[in-house]
């Protein structure tokens, strides 16, 4: 296993998804360890000549102007973390813990927020050990960042509060270090503070979304194409130099990818020159690549906000490099709550237009011959109806999330905190539409596969038959109904399977 180098200079999305998904290994580079040093050296100076500094010296939040004596600037730190883990609900899954923590280290490895190099090391210690906090899913504003599920993570590090069990049971974190032979430390002045102030949970959340979005949306288009097979669509509304003429690169990329898919058709072949078919095909069909394509470029959008996160300083207060240590607000998660909320705009007019596909493959009167609810013996056997019927559900509930969290504050400590960014909610229920996407195409997928069955004996484009092939491994032919919820599910499984696109792609070129 490689490792994952933490600088003071920037951890790429890659290495965050390689720690977060795949527990790669996690050291601090020497020159992490120096710029810490050097910044801690600053608040040690500051707590030399007693300078009134806010968090050094001073209370929090709306207790900002409160003094505090320099015997209790440690327990201050201590008293900090402890309040602040104040979340409540369900465990966070622990791949958005591992993201969160690696990016807390990488923002304390910037040099920017007075704290030891130990403090750091110990939280690299909890990665490598395998030893995940348990932070529950309410707590955070995205004002100051994700404080409260910050501090559970820095709760772990004293030896207090909980961690997540490899069965998903809930351990002391005592038990959980003891374990690993690992020690609780102690907070010095400013260390609490730098431990819960920043961005890193709302970050590594969107990290994780981009890379499934990125996926998901190549997986879109593959379904759209499957889709477009089996209703006898035209392949004609893909041809890239339409798309030159509306110069979107995620339109153009698209509309690429389908083109690419329905290539070497018998099905497609078999009505090419008909005159008497349709003129023009839905919007669903016609148009998924404007669709598809105008979430790609959302989804861009997104990855530049990321990137410049990833080389931002979001901690308050800041050391610099002068020796002044300043109040930002650079820890406001707005730039992460609107891009999120815009992905969960995109991602969630993708499944939309996924499901009227579906509804068309399923409507006797617009299939296209293919039989009502694509089952050989409809009236005794349902088909995919009820299938529909789930993806409409799931719809409706994507419309429920796209509603903007980021326009939703609610102030907070003692009117200090007057406008917060909602960022974690919004990174968090991007996540959810993507989980629905993923549902929502895997509906279009056995859907897509059962029309082309049906179109036996015209054979596929090579990429779909493969599709075919896998998924007939699970549901079969059409025939008597089955039970269809494990169905789905494999189905599912195919969708955000990265190794089933791979196969797929061996068959018509790589896929955008």
């Amino acid at each position: 296993m490689s490792t994952v180098y933490v600088t003071p200079r920037v951890v790429s999305p890659a290495e965050v998804l390689a720690v977060a998904r795949q527990s790669q290994r996690v050291e601090l580079a020497d020159s992490a360890v120096a710029a810490m040093a050097a910044s801690r050296a600053i608040v040690d100076a500051i707590e030399r000549d007693g300078r009134p500094v806010y968090g050094v010296s001073t209370g929090f939040g709306a207790l900002a102007s409160t003094p505090i004596e320099p015997q209790r600037r440690a327990e201050l730190q201590h008293a900090l973390i402890r309040s602040h883990a104040a979340g409540i609900g369900a465990p966070m899954p622990r791949e958005v813990v591992r993201a969160m923590m690696l990016l807390r280290v990488r923002s304390l490895a910037l040099g920017h927020s007075g704290v030891r190099p130990q403090v750091a090391a110990a939280l690299v210690e909890l990665l490598n050990h395998d030893v995940t906090p348990w932070v529950p899913e309410h707590g955070s504003l995205g004002a100051s960042g994700d404080l409260a599920p910050l501090a559970h993570c820095a709760l772990v590090l004293l030896g207090e509060g909980w961690v997540l069990g490899k069965d998903g049971d809930r351990q002391p974190a005592s038990d959980a270090l003891a374990q690993a032979g690992l020690a609780p430390i102690a907070l010095a002045a400013k260390e609490g503070l730098a431990l819960i102030n920043g961005t890193d949970g709302m970050l590594g959340m969107l990290l994780l979304a981009l890379d499934d979005a990125r996926h998901l949306l190549a997986m879109a288009d593959v379904t759209a194409a499957l889709s477009i097979e089996a209703m006898l669509g035209s392949i004609g509304p893909f041809q890239p130099e339409l798309h030159a003429i509306r110069p979107h690169p995620g339109q153009a990329a698209s509309a690429a990818n389908i083109h690419r898919l329905l290539q070497r058709s018998a099905i497609m072949d078999s009505h090419r020159n008909d005159v008497t078919h349709a003129v023009q095909d839905a919007y669903s069909m016609r148009c998924a690549p404007q669709v598809a394509g105008a979430a790609r470029d959302t989804l861009d959008h997104a990855n530049i906000v990321a990137a410049r996160e990833l080389l931002s300083v979001v901690d308050n207060p800041v050391v610099l490099t002068d020796g002044r240590v300043e109040s930002t607000g650079n820890f406001h998660g707005a730039p992460l709550g609107f891009a999120a909320d815009f992905l969960a705009i995109a991602a969630a007019e993708v499944g939309a237009i996924s499901e009227r596909r579906v509804d068309r493959l399923l409507d006797v009167t617009r299939s296209r011959d293919l039989p009502p609810f694509l089952t050989p013996d409809p009236g005794v056997n349902s088909g995919l109806m009820i299938a529909q019927y789930t993806a409409a559900g799931i719809v409706a509930e994507n419309r429920r999330l796209a509603a903007p969290a980021s326009v939703d504050s609610v102030p907070t400590s003692g009117m200090q905190e007057d406008h917060v960014s909602m960022g974690w909610a919004a990174t968090r229920k991007l996540r959810t539409v993507l989980d629905n996407l993923t549902s929502l195409l895997a509906v279009e997928l056995l859907a897509g596969v059962r029309g082309i069955q049906l179109r036996a004996p015209m054979t596929p484009a090579p990429a779909a038959a493969i599709a075919v092939a896998e998924v007939a491994a699970f549901a079969g032919m059409p025939g008597p109904d089955l039970f269809l919820a494990p169905v789905l599910e494999s189905a599912r499984t195919l969708i955000a399977e990265r190794a089933f696109r791979a196969r797929l792609e061996s068959a018509c070129g790589p896929l955008d």
